[in-house]
């Protein structure tokens, strides 16, 4: 296990200023500054206790056995972060012709 190394690691806790996670005998922190480069209002609405999430690793504390990780490193935007920012133009317009593309296709 090396630093920016991706990993799958589980939640075992949610605070307002982050996310608790274990993984092969380590605990980790994901700060909510690593959660997304979007305002995150509450991290309950995108991550859940029990979830296997993937991160990268930012720092590693071999004898504290403790790791700091990035979500949005290795998952730059949750869908559930997406429905809540207005995208700009450019994925609209795709999401208007996606239900015509996919009839277009069946035939």
């Amino acid at each position: 296990m090396n630093i920016n190394d991706q990993i799958v690691c589980k939640i075992t806790g949610i605070q307002s200023y982050g996310v608790f996670v274990t993984y092969e005998g380590y605990s980790g922190l994901i700060h909510i500054s690593e959660i997304s480069d979007q305002f995150v209002s509450s991290i309950e609405e995108i991550l859940c206790v029990g979830d296997e999430i993937g991160v990268v690793i930012l720092e590693i504390d071999e004898e504290n056995k403790r790791l700091k990780l990035s979500y949005k490193q290795a998952n730059p935007i949750h869908p559930k972060i997406s429905k809540m920012v207005k995208i700009k133009i450019g994925f609209h317009s795709l999401a208007k012709a996606l239900p015509h593309w996919i009839e277009k296709t069946k035939k």
